[in-house]
């Protein structure tokens, strides 16, 4: 049996999609070799967008429990699936016990919760948090080895699950569209307000009355989907799918989209590594750190003296960072791309 290739994956959307040129440094030194991911169930569709994955293994365990006899259960079937080496991607000790477990000879990773011994090709991040992307895709190297550029995130998604996804939205053959992704999973400062989302659709709608605007987003999203709309004052044009969409769906929406607005958020990202034009809202954190790399795109950001806070709350109360980033600035930066 040929050897396999382990990448066990972040527990976060976005982190996922960030993660992907990991994949593809790996497929290019090892061509012949399978890569599987070790996914929970809510970022599996992520990886099964992405071509360098053979198998999508879903993670059993729940949430921020250790379960250690089922890990070791799981770790024994991992066993037989053949792995030369796993690559550790979550910082936590539970994670890192799974291939040390399934007897995986090489496991690599960086120190997090100090992991030493359950990773043998340990990695160090003690410089300035260096881009995600990077941050990543070093693991591909040996430790300590120089930073290397690292490639754009990519996923792919075919004409069908497209074509399907906008039919079950309700969007026409040649009907444009305009994905919003008003929430953000880390927390409220995130998230531009529902006003300002309001305001662009009805600058979007003044120029392109056909058009079909869509808020996209996980359960949790369906409050803003539904702020937005309502602060819009009009539904014609706008549809609430937040919540109502399955993740791999709204990947196919999103690979539909004519263009995407979003906070920095897992969608941005899914946006970004399908090459579509995007705009790119953040506030209390960096735009360095994590942009988009679509070949259309555009960061916005106020750069205030109080931001990057990087806080679930703004800690000053005011929120301008999002607050004073107006609905002209994004239209600006929009209106090029549609």
């Amino acid at each position: 049996m040929a050897p396999r290739t382990l990448v066990i994956s972040p527990n976060w959307i976005g982190d996922a999609v960030m993660a992907q040129p990991l994949l593809q440094r790996l497929k290019a030194a090892y061509p012949e070799r399978p890569i599987d991911v070790l996914a929970p169930p809510a970022v599996a569709p992520v990886w099964r967008a992405m071509g360098e994955v053979d198998s999508v293994l879903e993670t059993p365990f729940r949430h921020g429990a250790l379960q250690l006899k089922q890990r070791w259960q799981y770790a024994r079937e991992l066993r037989r699936r053949g792995y030369a080496e796993a690559y550790v991607l979550p910082n936590t000790l539970k994670y890192a016990l799974i291939p040390w477990l399934a007897g995986i000879s090489s496991r690599i990773g960086y120190k997090g919760e100090s992991r030493y011994g359950l990773i043998n090709a340990m990695h160090h991040d003690d410089l300035p948090p260096r881009p995600m992307v990077a941050f990543y895709a070093a693991l591909a190297n040996a430790p300590g080895a120089p930073l290397q550029p690292a490639a754009k995130p990519r996923m792919r998604v075919s004409e069908a699950q497209m074509a399907a996804a906008a039919s079950q939205a309700g969007v026409l053959a040649g009907q444009a569209l305009v994905a919003f992704a008003p929430g953000a999973e880390f927390g409220a400062a995130k998230r531009w307000p529902a006003s300002h989302f309001a305001d662009l659709a009805r600058a979007i709608i003044a120029d392109y009355p056909d058009v079909r605007i869509a808020m996209l987003g996980s359960p949790k999203d369906k409050a803003a989907g539904e702020e937005v709309i309502a602060a819009a004052g009009s539904t014609a044009n706008l549809i609430n799918l937040a919540g109502a969409t399955r993740l791999d769906e709204a990947i196919a929406l999103i690979a539909r989209a004519d263009a995407v607005v979003a906070n920095d958020s897992g969608l941005l990202h899914i946006a970004s590594a399908l090459n579509r034009p995007v705009v790119a809202l953040y506030g209390p954190t960096d735009p360095d750190h994590a942009p988009p790399f679509s070949e259309v795109a555009a960061s916005l950001s106020l750069r205030l003296e109080c931001s990057p806070c990087r806080q679930r709350e703004c800690p000053l109360g005011h929120h301008n960072c999002m607050n004073q980033m107006g609905a002209p600035l994004v239209w600006t930066a929009l209106r090029p791309m549609l």
